[in-house]
């Protein structure tokens, strides 16, 4: 199972960086909730970024990737860098997500909680 969720967090990386918002809804639990900063945002939120290009990744390097399954329920750690566009202004930063994920035998694996934070 850790393989399979490790493959699905690289699948979502890839999906965020190409922006690819029908493997986003794959990947995103319809209960999402996304923690950054002082808000918190739904799967909603997050697909309506990506679809209309309010928010576009130019470049996503995983530093460290971190993996615990447990039963249906797996959590990954990751850390890296960066870098895009937010409503047109530009970002750089060293991020760090937690997400937790869920899983299903018809579904996969989807991330139904996640937080981010800038890391120095």
């Amino acid at each position: 199972m850790e393989k399979d969720l490790r493959e699905a967090e690289l699948r979502l990386q890839a999906a965020q960086l190409a922006g690819d918002v029908q493997a986003l809804d794959e990947l995103l639990d319809d209960r999402l909730i996304f923690t950054f900063g002082p808000g918190t945002f739904t799967k909603a939120d997050d697909l309506e970024l990506h679809r209309t290009k309010a928010q576009v990744m130019s470049k996503l390097v995983e530093e460290e990737l971190a993996i615990l399954v447990e039963g249906t329920t797996g959590v990954t750690w990751f850390l890296g860098v960066v870098e895009g566009t937010v409503h047109g202004s530009p970002f750089a930063a060293r991020m760090r997500y937690t997400r937790t994920w869920t899983h299903d035998a018809a579904r996969g694996w989807r991330v139904i909680a996640a937080h981010a934070s800038t890391v120095e």
